[in-house]
């Protein structure tokens, strides 16, 4: 028995943070059932290699694992009724259109509501549903810049840096998601209601500049590259090894940081701390320092050590790093019907009495079309004129 056992999702979000958000919701137990349209390709989930003889498409398979698949055309009259009857049983609605597409579908919250008065419907849009730039398209990296991160993020005088990874989509928007459905739950099972929950990943964005709003804010502070401890202004920094690899130093506090120039041998480096007056002249021998060992040797001088110092690994390390599996952060999914499982990315909130539960790897897209809508009391000829007229395309 999952933690979310008896949620019952209705997931019409693409791409990666909606998805993302309901992926980690049906590892958790909820019932998450996807529906999609044959007509519109989602871009972010093509392609996909072969798998011991099976054709599997990776990052569909991972991130619509343990969720059941329908087709809608939702401009069909018959779709939308279908999906109304769906609500009074999936009582939480995940959509990312952008603001207003659901209404205009006659599938909005208000709508929604007068089927299912308990409906909790999640919004997650780029700028909000509101505001001037509510109607504008975006991508992470445009969410992150608009925020003022991205600002003094970087290096002094360097181009801003990309960070491989959809910070505002997937920190922002899936961890943003997944926090609102569950308190929109804790309040429904207080009050017998719903709720509208708006989701922005600029909101969300914005809500990482934490550090520095309450001084920018009151002062009128302006951080830049390079004037923060997280952007490189003290010691807490990236350095680079004699074969051209990377190590983190992290060492903030007074302790790690002597355990650190201990392990050097920059013991005139301790009195200053990890933020001394004259940073970069500290900095300097630091990378001296490093420079002097190959990462090999590196990785042995700190492996045992205490000082908040870690190796930048390739992802193929990361694969195999004791750490990662020793806290099963990779699991070996079923590919339903084919014999063969597939190697993905674990959930990483562990629970002590419901483990989450890795069912199957993502079916292909409309899998349980005919047993939903079986299951809502459609006849079998009800079901084949659906397919005829395009309402489950």
């Amino acid at each position: 028995m999952g933690a979310l056992d008896g949620l019952k999702i209705l997931d019409f979000s693409t791409l990666m943070p909606g998805p993302a958000a309901t992926m980690s919701l049906a590892d958790m137990g909820a019932d998450v059932l996807k529906v999609s349209s044959r007509k519109r390709v989602d871009l972010v989930l093509a392609g996909g290699n072969v798998v011991d003889g099976t054709q599997v498409r990776e990052l569909e398979a991972t991130i619509d694992r343990n969720k059941r698949s329908i087709t809608l055309d939702l401009k069909k009259d018959e779709a939308k009724r279908i999906v109304k009857r769906l609500v009074s049983e999936y009582d939480i609605v995940v959509e990312q259109f952008r603001p207003g597409v659901m209404e205009r579908l006659g599938l909005g919250y208000e709508e929604l509501k007068r089927v299912n008065p308990r409906v909790i419907y999640v919004a997650l849009t780029g700028y909000g549903q509101d505001g001037p730039l509510a109607m504008r398209a975006g991508h992470d990296i445009n969410y992150l810049a608009r925020s003022g991160l991205i600002s003094y993020a970087g290096r002094p005088g360097q181009l801003p840096s990309c960070w491989g990874t959809q910070v505002a989509d997937l920190g922002g928007g899936t961890m943003n998601v997944i926090i609102g459905i569950l308190a929109a739950v804790i309040s429904r099972q207080r009050t017998g209601v719903g709720q509208f929950v708006d989701i922005s990943m600029y909101d969300c964005s914005l809500f990482y500049t934490l550090g520095i709003s309450a001084k920018a804010i009151v002062s009128g502070y302006e951080p830049r590259p390079g004037t923060e401890r997280t952007s490189g202004a003290g010691m807490y920094d990236y350095y680079e090894t004699k074969d051209g690899r990377y190590f983190s130093v992290g060492a903030m506090e007074p302790k790690f940081w002597k355990n650190f120039c201990d392990a050097m041998g920059l013991d005139d480096l301790i009195e200053g701390g990890c933020n001394p007056l004259n940073p970069e002249r500290s900095k300097e021998k630091v990378r001296a320092a490093f420079a002097s060992l190959t990462f090999e040797e590196a990785c042995e001088k700190f492996a045992s050590l205490d000082a908040c110092v870690e190796p930048v690994l390739n992802y193929d390390e990361v694969l195999s790093d004791v750490h990662a599996n020793a806290r099963k952060m990779f699991v070996d999914v079923p590919v339903e019907g084919s014999g063969v499982t597939i190697k993905q990315l674990a959930s990483p909130i562990k629970f002590s009495a419901t483990p989450n539960v890795y069912r199957f790897a993502a079916n292909p897209v409309g899998h349980d079309t005919e047993d939903v809508l079986r299951s809502l009391g459609y006849a079998p000829e009800e079901i084949c004129r659906f397919a005829e007229s395009g309402v489950l395309d």
